[in-house]
């Protein structure tokens, strides 16, 4: 593979083991820059003597790939925040008891059902200094939040610690928040906070105002409400106002990264400054202003984008584009994408557990390297059909290079993006182009109707054209199984089959049999692995009660009616079938006793009908049974007591009380989660 070739990418695939390794080892940071000083030492002893004896030239190139990877290793620990010995993390009763904080507003987020999201910074504890991100919730009422992006507010309630997933194989909240330096939620109502008059005008804070200023000049022109929100996705990148709906049929239509600002989108802001900068003299004066013009346009638009992991990848790329071209150089793209690895990488390390930044590394590294051999396949005789076949190889490249992640992250596969994409790419362009036009324009009160007519109509016939072909529900595949062998395997197997096309050689091919020979063992150890796990667990559902019981690959439900009949469309079960690579075969009434691999399991319900001379190991309570508790344990002696979340919270408190004094370990799923036996 020709850029495993370069040096660049080996340091940069030591860099990336040394974030991984952090991430996953967690050592405490003295040991890190103990590591770092000696690997520091090690190079320059290993370059002194290669100096001297090219024959050792290989001890210094190990010494380099070790130099790389102690420095990522430095840079994640020096860029997780929990480190930092004044982060909230570190304050005695941080998430135990009511505390004083003041916090300024940095980002604004997707609101919920009952509440108003921010991303805060912490700028002090009960008037102690500290540092770090939260997760502020603010809950909505009948009156308008006055709150902008720079305010500065006081708040007196307790930190919440962010919970992990409460049932199994769901989406880890938790996890994706910590690879956000965010380990803590706020919750309040607004008139709770204490509102500072200071404002903190960041360069955020302008950013803001400026979206806001462009959405109200907008607005004010009665631009109607789901285009414009569609409109600011795609220009600026905010998507906090989009309909859900909307996005889910841009997902099943296979068009959601363009709702997601992207290379696709700062490429189309790079020819359209260059277009206007055309008048400029290409005097060296001319070309170099004309360079800082677009650099400067370039990460300012990255700023409004509010600097998304995939925005900043593509800013980060396009400057260096910019810069070759005005070297009057070709810019070797390998390499380009590489350094702004590097460079992304060096200030937020976290970006590389952002699905949004591997996602578009993935389609951008697909389509530099197999789009030019999908072209060659055939070459059509005039311009428009070159045209859209490019668009066609541009898309399969990408979205085979993005397959395996897609299927392993959303377990679901748009067999129409080609078509998607036919369509939309060249509107796109016109959109995009027309769309920057009006919003500067709106940025300076005037809005030109015409053309934001025209703006409007192009958006609402994409979301018709988009929704037309997200209803051909039959060419979605949805709830496909990879876990991560698979996936690992997976990408092998499209790498050694694209090489072999691209150089015919017998050693290619051996390779490809390789791979896929370790895509079967995976499959085989997965089939393996599946068949021989049995398990039970107690779901931690508010309303309902569920318990599935797992034997290989079949699943027995034992459920309360209302959850039997949506059992098809329940996202709980549903993410559980496709994680385990499960069917769910059998549905059964909830019953008060269950046997499972020599466990007596009894369940009691609101009704309190049970047989009363059994001796469980478990014991369940659900729909909150009001019965003699204390009397029940002394008679039952259970090893283990589960309260699922149908039960109150009141009620949950008083059985736990009773499970102490007694000895007896007492599991709320509402607290800790799902209860599981294998």
């Amino acid at each position: 593979m020709k850029v495993l070739q370069f040096p660049l990418a080996r340091i940069s695939l030591a860099f990336i083991a040394g974030v991984l390794a952090i991430y996953f080892l967690k050592p405490i940071p003295p040991a890190i820059f103990a590591f770092l000083t000696i690997t520091v030492i090690i190079f320059f002893s290993a370059y002194y003597s290669s100096q001297k004896n090219t024959k050792i030239q290989i001890h210094f190139g190990i010494a380099v790939y070790l130099l790389a990877f102690s420095i990522g290793a430095t840079t994640q620990t020096v860029h997780t925040d929990s480190n930092r010995p004044d982060n909230y993390t570190r304050y005695k009763n941080i998430f135990e008891k009511n505390h004083t904080f003041t916090l300024t507003l940095r980002e604004k987020l997707k609101s919920t059902a009952f509440n108003e999201r921010y991303i805060a910074l912490l700028n002090s504890v009960d008037q102690e200094k500290a540092s770090g991100r939260i997760l502020l919730n603010i809950r909505k009422d009948s009156l308008t939040h006055p709150f902008i992006i720079g305010n500065q507010l006081k708040i007196n309630a307790p930190l919440i610690k962010n919970t992990t997933q409460k049932n199994p194989n769901q989406f880890d909240y938790s996890k994706y928040l910590e690879n956000k330096q965010i380990y803590g939620q706020l919750y309040a109502d607004s008139n709770e906070i204490q509102l500072n008059s200071e404002i903190t005008k960041d360069i955020w804070h302008h950013a803001s105002q400026f979206r806001t200023r462009i959405i109200q000049n907008l607005e004010k022109n009665k631009f109607s409400n789901k285009e414009l929100n569609v409109a600011v996705a795609l220009i600026m990148g905010q998507q906090q106002e989009i309909d859900p709906e909307i996005i889910q049929d841009y997902q099943y239509a296979g068009a959601v990264h363009i709702l997601s600002v992207s290379g696709l989108h700062i490429g189309f802001i790079l020819l359209f400054i260059t277009f206007v900068l055309k008048p400029f003299p290409n005097t060296k004066k001319g070309a170099f202003i004309k360079l800082l013009i677009i650099l400067a346009s370039l990460m300012l638009f990255g700023i409004l984008a509010g600097l998304a992991p995939s925005v900043v990848r593509s800013v980060v790329m396009f400057s260096f584009v910019a810069i070759g071209q005005y070297l009057r150089r070709s810019v070797n793209i390998y390499h380009t994408l590489l350094v702004s690895i590097l460079l992304i990488l060096l200030f937020q390390p976290s970006f590389l557990f952002d699905v949004g930044f591997q996602l578009s590394y993935a389609a951008l590294f697909f389509i530099v390297w197999l789009q030019p051999l999908l072209a060659n396949i055939w070459k059509p005789k005039n311009k428009i059909g070159n045209y859209f076949w490019d668009i066609l190889t541009v898309s399969f490249a990408a979205q085979l290079g993005t397959l395996p992640l897609s299927i392993y992250y959303f377990h679901q596969f748009p067999g129409l993006f080609f078509i998607t994409n036919i369509i939309v790419i060249p509107f796109l362009g016109f959109i995009m182009s027309l769309g920057v036009l009006v919003m500067l324009l709106a940025a300076f009160g005037w809005v030109p109707y015409y053309l934001a007519k025209i703006l409007e109509l192009s958006i609402f016939y994409l979301n018709k054209i988009i929704s037309f072909i997200a209803s051909l529900e039959q060419f979605i595949i949805k709830d496909i199984p990879l876990n991560t062998p698979l996936l690992i395997s997976s990408y092998f197997v499209i790498i050694t089959a694209a090489i072999a096309l691209q150089q015919k050689h017998f050693k290619n091919l051996v390779w490809v049999l390789i791979a896929i020979i370790t895509f079967q063992i995976s499959t085989i150890a997965t089939k393996w692995k599946v068949q021989n796990q049995t398990e039970f667990i107690v779901l931690n559902t508010s309303k309902n009660t569920g318990i599935i019981e797992r034997n290989g690959y079949n699943v027995k439900l034992f459920a309360n009616d209302s959850l039997i009949k949506n059992a098809k469309t329940n996202k709980v079960l549903s993410s559980y079938l496709t994680a385990n690579f499960s069917t769910l075969k059998e549905k059964h009434k909830l019953t008060n006793l269950i046997y499972f691999k020599g466990n007596k399991i009894l369940l009691i319900d609101s009704s309190k009908a049970y047989p009363k001379n059994v001796q469980p190991d478990i014991l369940i309570l659900t729909q909150s049974p009001k019965i003699n508790f204390d009397r029940l344990l002394q008679a039952m002696k259970p090893k283990i007591v589960i309260a699922d979340a149908s039960n109150y919270k009141s009620f949950q408190k008083k059985w736990e009380a009773s499970c102490n004094q007694q000895k007896i370990p007492f599991h709320a799923t509402a607290e800790k989660g799902f209860f599981k036996i294998n």
